[in-house]
């Protein structure tokens, strides 16, 4: 136990502490406490708190801390903010490096400047719904309001962390439950057909998702067939894989003579620097089937880069720029998008070509086929994604839906056309 006070030096301004006059009066500065417990870590870490009137109410609060577990103790002391540091810095290596990045964006951009001042012992549901009620407030850089989708994300941050903390015993509960959050639909892409395009050249307004149909993938791929990188563009338009996915493609994943690319990595870039890991989930690990012509196109590319270099090492990246260095998967976002806008086409993603390619897929393919080649881990995800089904798929199916009617229509009334006989 000591006490302190704030009295400073008149001359230098530095508090005087110890060296003040008055501290041997009853009643001047405030008592202070220092304890002993065991961290979240299974170390022992000094806790001190003060601001107390009297020895007595600094020894009876020191008291009362050290009755309590070691990690209700330090959840006394810690703010929301170190915990969220601390939390991150574990979890760092365990998770995709991009996860962890958006977590730790996530955390220092809405979190903390919110609640970071708050004691995480005493963190309740009532100051997380007023934190999520200004979250739900402010808008992004295009002016709109944040997304209900953010928003749930931004939530589920904030409860993964709060669930470790319960775990280890530093809170009874998590405030991040049972929050009031603004219901959103997930907003679906739709096609770039004539009518869309049409407003959207008269007036530049677009929707928020969209993919091309088949007469734009086609006028897209007819103007850059003399890109270097026309094979990179080829295979995202048919088969669909990750721009990280389609980056990392080393020549020993490709089979030519079976006609067979295996995706079994992944790049990713993360503030400039580049690193290679798996897919995004365990189902991104798959083999896609290549027809003649994706064979033909590979086979011209890997000749051509034999004529340029000499030799073409199977451990090399297929897709590079002329110097020979590996390309990378936001230099494709920021080419893709350079391509769209020179070509005059209506603007898209490079990752709504992917989907263009799970929707042109859709005619006539099981399901499950087309979960497996999108390397997604739920064929829920596979279905949202193939609600934009092309036009024409769509009236197919209503003429085959038809013809199906039909048929026992004319079976039923040729029946009855022979009972009556």
């Amino acid at each position: 136990m000591y006490r302190r006070c704030a009295c400073r030096s008149e001359e230098t301004g530095r508090q005087l502490g110890a060296r003040c006059p008055r501290r041997a009066e009853p009643g001047h500065g405030r008592w202070y406490f220092a304890v002993m417990v065991a961290g979240v870590d299974g170390r022992r870490v000094r806790v001190r708190r003060g601001g107390f009137a009297t020895r007595a109410d600094a020894e009876r609060a020191g008291w009362d801390l050290l009755q309590l577990p070691g990690a209700q103790a330090v959840a006394r002391t810690w703010t929301l903010r170190r915990w969220l540091e601390f939390w991150l810095s574990e979890i760092d290596g365990q998770l995709r490096p991009t996860t962890v990045a958006n977590y730790r964006w996530i955390a220092h951009r809405y979190l903390i400047p919110l609640l970071g001042g708050q004691r995480l012992g005493k963190l309740r549901t009532k100051q997380v719904q007023r934190a999520m009620d200004v979250i739900c407030r402010q808008r992004v850089r295009s002016g709109r309001l944040i997304s209900p989708g953010s928003v749930h994300r931004i939530r589920a941050v904030l409860r993964s962390a709060l669930s470790e903390a319960r775990r280890q015993g530093m809170i009874g509960h998590n405030p991040a439950w049972r929050l009031r959050l603004p219901s959103g639909a997930r907003p679906h892409a739709v096609v770039w057909d004539g009518e869309r395009e049409k407003a959207w050249r008269n007036t530049g307004i677009r929707p928020r998702v969209a993919v091309w149909d088949v007469p734009h993938v086609a006028r897209f791929l007819e103007a850059v067939q003399d890109d270097p990188l026309f094979a990179l563009w080829w295979l995202v338009a048919l088969r669909g894989p990750r721009r990280g996915e389609i980056a990392g493609v080393r020549w020993e994943d490709i089979d030519l003579f079976a006609g067979e690319l295996t995706i079994r990595e992944q790049v990713i870039v993360i503030d400039g620097v580049e690193y290679l890991g798996p897919p995004k989930s365990a189902a991104g690990v798959r083999v896609l089937a290549l027809d003649e012509v994706s064979v033909r196109i590979l086979w011209a590319l890997w000749r051509e880069q034999l004529r340029r270099y000499g030799t073409v090492d199977p451990k090399a990246r297929v897709f590079v720029h002329r110097n020979g260095r590996a390309v990378r998967p936001d230099w494709l976002t920021r080419r893709f998008a350079t391509l769209v806008t020179e070509l005059g086409l209506p603007p898209v993603r490079l990752h709504d070509l992917r989907h263009a390619a799970a929707s042109a897929a859709a005619a006539g393919v099981d399901l499950k086929v087309i979960q497996h080649d999108m390397g997604h881990s739920s064929a829920v995800t596979t279905a949202d994604t193939c609600v934009t089904v092309f036009r024409q798929t769509g009236h197919a199916a209503v003429r085959a839906t038809a013809e199906l009617l039909l048929s026992h229509a004319r079976i039923r009334m040729s029946l009855e056309g022979a009972s009556q006989a």
